[in-house]
């Protein structure tokens, strides 16, 4: 646990917006940044898990709201 409060020290002292989630067996912070977001879960065991996702800045508008839905509703 002292890499995940040492980690949310670090995000709070530089203002990165973060939110804590708990997912399987691990703390999941999900961390946005501008153009990308960050998935970073720790494990009880100690090892740590990082994903990161990259925009290619490229802005939509609304009308893509509907493909979206198509291409990932259930």
């Amino acid at each position: 646990m002292k890499k995940l409060y040492t980690f949310l020290e670090q995000l709070e002292e530089a203002g990165i917006f973060f939110t804590l989630q708990r997912i399987r067996e691990s703390i999941m912070v999900n961390v946005v940044v501008p153009g990308e977001r960050w998935e970073v879960e720790f494990f009880e065991d100690g090892h740590v898990v990082v994903e990161r996702f990259l925009t290619a800045g490229d802005l939509l508008d609304e009308k893509a709201l509907n493909s979206l839905f198509d291409k990932f509703a259930e």
